[in-house]
């Protein structure tokens, strides 16, 4: 799904449906069913004109509404599309950098992979009570100890 930036349409001017379509690069009939959904227009005369102000405060308000923030002790699921525990209370923390790094779990619901970004400082805030364990990353694949399995050459070539 492509991202819609809201700024296309300017602030003190008027579209029409085709208009805003082509503005944002959207079909026409996506402009129609906002319309229908609650996009405010100026009048219910045709042709239907729409406020490039009054589209970006709509858009914002929709933007808005589909957030789904996560709670203390949870991380958002992409499969259930909503926040979840994680499964067991067993998460992995993997540093990226001296300050920062990424929670891993699986959903409690669907055991679909987890993650989620998070400070070193915050990680006793945002999974209070869970069982965090710390990995530290190799900093390169030369670091690795045990060398890749997957390799084409044959022995002693």
């Amino acid at each position: 799904m492509r991202r819609i930036n809201p700024r296309c349409a300017k602030l003190h001017r008027s579209y029409t449906a085709h208009e805003l379509a082509e503005r944002l690069d959207v079909h026409k009939n996506t402009v129609r069913h906002w319309i229908k959904g609650g996009l405010p227009v100026v009048d219910g005369t045709r042709p239907v004109l729409i406020l490039g102000s009054d589209f970006q405060t709509w858009w914002g308000n929709q933007r808005k509404a589909a957030k789904r923030p996560c709670q203390p002790g949870q991380m958002y699921c992409f499969k259930c599309r909503e926040p979840k525990a994680p499964a067991l209370g067993m998460v992995d923390y993997v540093a990226t950098n001296a300050a920062a790094g990424n929670l891993k779990a699986l959903c409690e619901t669907c055991g679909t992979p987890m993650h989620r970004q998070t400070r070193l400082g915050d990680i006793a805030a945002k999974m209070p009570g869970l069982d965090v364990r710390r990995t530290v990353a190799p900093s390169s694949i030369a670091a690795l100890t045990q060398p890749s399995l997957n390799c084409d050459h044959p022995k002693g070539a």
